[in-house]
């Protein structure tokens, strides 16, 4: 069994990964678990274990096997001295994920160009792999053209910090009190802000380049035209996303909702007769990405509407990352 090591193992994804980590039984000998000199010495019970949280340094990953980043600036630090180590590492962070030297992949799409990694291996970004998962049986069945992107993150996108500011908002207006902002540009209890992450070229932000230049990645065709519009919701948790997509071939509805209905790691809830979709509120905590509203475009020849929602912290960071690392072990 692979000696385990965890970067970041405190934080939001660090604890999502000792959580699915025991619930796909993954095998494991020695698990380090690693933070920053804050957190050294807190005391995480996991599986009748008790693991002492230590320092990441660069000595912190001699004899391990595999090394997950749970995101953050620590990647560029210190996931070169884990691979001297002999560790491959699974990164969460966006430090790698263009880097064509690094596979991104998403077990779903993807799988085999884990087989090229050189000690690497990046996890794409929360709302990259929820679109991509749904993407994927389309573009086998259908061929995609271009794709059109609108989404709606969650809160917790943005950290513990994000979560607690809408509570505290959502609080402070109930009472009638001033609303505080720090995490958020501007007030986010009861409002949408369409812009995630700074500005960039074209004036798209970067959370909207990650989805462009991302997706291309994964699905190694750089002819794929994607645009992206990202925005903030007031939603504690699970991303949404509204999808248009303009395929090469013929779309037949029924078909393929049965393609999706097949394809693994989706569920698809559509059933307008009975006001079925899927949403935020419903798909927390869970892995799957739920598909509904799948429609046919009538503006295009070849085109479709669907409406997909993910947990970002699950599906989107961290079990993503335990399924990579699952594929190191059948390799």
């Amino acid at each position: 069994m692979p000696n385990v090591a965890i970067v970041g193992a405190t934080g939001a994804v660090g604890q999502e990964i000792l959580n699915i980590f025991a619930e796909r039984n993954f095998p494991i000998d020695e698990l380090r678990l690693l933070a920053t000199k804050r957190s050294a010495g807190r005391i995480i019970e996991w599986q009748g274990r008790e693991i002492e949280v230590q320092e990441t340094t660069h000595d912190s990953f001699k004899g391990i096997d595999i090394a997950l980043f749970a995101g953050g600036s620590s990647s560029t630090e210190y996931a070169p001295s884990a691979v001297k180590s002999g560790a491959v590492v699974i990164d969460n962070s966006s430090a790698y994920r263009l880097d064509p030297d690094v596979p991104l992949i998403v077990p779903e799409v993807n799988p085999e160009d884990a087989k090229w990694h050189k000690g690497i291996i990046s996890n794409p970004n929360c709302s990259t792999i929820i679109m991509a998962v749904a993407l994927k049986p389309i573009q086998d069945l259908l061929g995609i053209k271009r794709v059109v992107v609108s989404t709606y993150q969650a809160v917790s996108g943005a950290g513990v910090a994000g979560i607690e500011e809408l509570e505290s908002q959502v609080r402070a207006w109930a009472k009638g009190e001033e609303l505080e902002k720090e995490t958020f540009p501007y007030q986010i209890a009861f409002n949408l802000i369409p812009r995630i992450d700074v500005f960039e070229e074209g004036d798209y932000t970067k959370e909207e380049w990650k989805m462009v230049r991302e997706t291309k990645k994964i699905f190694h065709d750089e002819k794929m035209a994607i645009t992206a519009t990202t925005v903030r919701v007031p939603v504690f948790r699970s991303h949404s996303e509204s999808i248009n997509i303009e395929t090469i071939r013929n779309v037949d509805i029924e078909e393929v909702k049965a393609t999706l209905a097949k394809a693994p790691g989706v569920i698809v809830e559509d059933n307008p007769a009975t006001d079925t979709y899927p949403m935020p509120l419903f798909t927390s905590d869970k892995d799957e990405i739920f598909i509904g509203r799948i429609r046919k475009d009538l503006s295009i020849e070849n085109g479709l509407n669907m409406w997909v929602v993910g947990d970002q912290i699950r599906k989107g960071a961290a079990t993503n990352t335990v399924q990579i690392a699952e594929l190191l072990l059948d390799k």
